[in-house]
């Protein structure tokens, strides 16, 4: 059973194509990653994958469910961290996770609280400052310890790095392979080509809506990576 699998996904804004019969798959506890400059098709996917819109062509299926506005419970098992974490600048973390737990039907109790901040490595003194006040690299914990708490499956990225300074995203990629060593399948879409290599993911480069290429990142080094990917995006290689 796939985790996420997109089937010939288009979608068009009057004349313009955006996503043009995008096809992909991911199975639990991979790691799969979307390059592709601004413009290629990345956040529309997104945002289909989401029910934010809808397809003109072709459908998502999450867990064998179809997404779409008839069906609530496909998009349950799923968890979404924008760019920016959009949170609740005046509650901590402690807040947060006790109305994602009471939301999801379970204890919010201390215990589990501390356990999820210690498993994303939230340092406590974090903890119980308003999220307004942390930095994004701590915000994104929060929004990755909100995840664990709901349980969720299946878990949607969207350039998850940008703006984190070389520490945060080296131990955002730790948490990421750790999810993922749990079963959870992870989508990410970036720009962060270092990152997608140390991760070892599943590759996939996006051109103007159009799929060019999958690979697997563990299977090409750095420089190898940087340079297909700017051969399949048209852009020239830097000399």
């Amino acid at each position: 059973m796939y985790a996420l699998a997109l089937r010939e996904l288009s979608k068009n804004y009057g004349g313009y194509c955006a996503l043009d019969r995008l096809s992909l798959a991911l199975r639990p506890g991979e790691i799969y990653c979307l390059l592709g400059h601004n413009g290629a098709g990345k956040s529309t996917t997104v945002h289909l994958i989401l029910n934010f819109i809808s397809p003109d062509h072709g459908e998502v299926l999450i867990n064998n469910q179809p997404v779409n506005a008839k069906n609530s419970q496909a998009l349950q098992s799923v968890a979404y961290i924008p760019e920016n974490v959009r949170l609740y600048g005046e509650l901590n973390a402690f807040e947060h996770l006790r109305l994602f737990l009471n939301l999801a039907g379970q204890k919010a109790t201390p215990l589990l609280m501390e356990s999820l901040l210690n498993q994303v490595q939230l340092p406590s003194l974090a903890w119980k400052r308003p999220l307004g006040k942390l930095s994004k690299g701590m915000r994104q914990k929060v929004g990755i310890a909100i995840a664990l708490a709901k349980k969720a499956s299946l878990l949607i990225l969207d350039e998850p790095t940008s703006g984190l300074d070389p520490e945060a995203s080296y131990l955002f990629s730790q948490q990421l392979q750790q999810l993922a060593q749990q079963g959870v399948a992870i989508f990410m879409v970036t720009h962060d080509l270092f990152r997608v290599r140390e991760l070892g993911a599943r590759v996939g480069i996006l051109h103007r809506g159009v799929l060019q290429k999958e690979l697997d990142a563990q299977d090409i080094d750095a420089s190898a990576l940087e340079a297909l990917y700017l051969s399949h995006t048209g852009s020239r290689v830097r000399q």
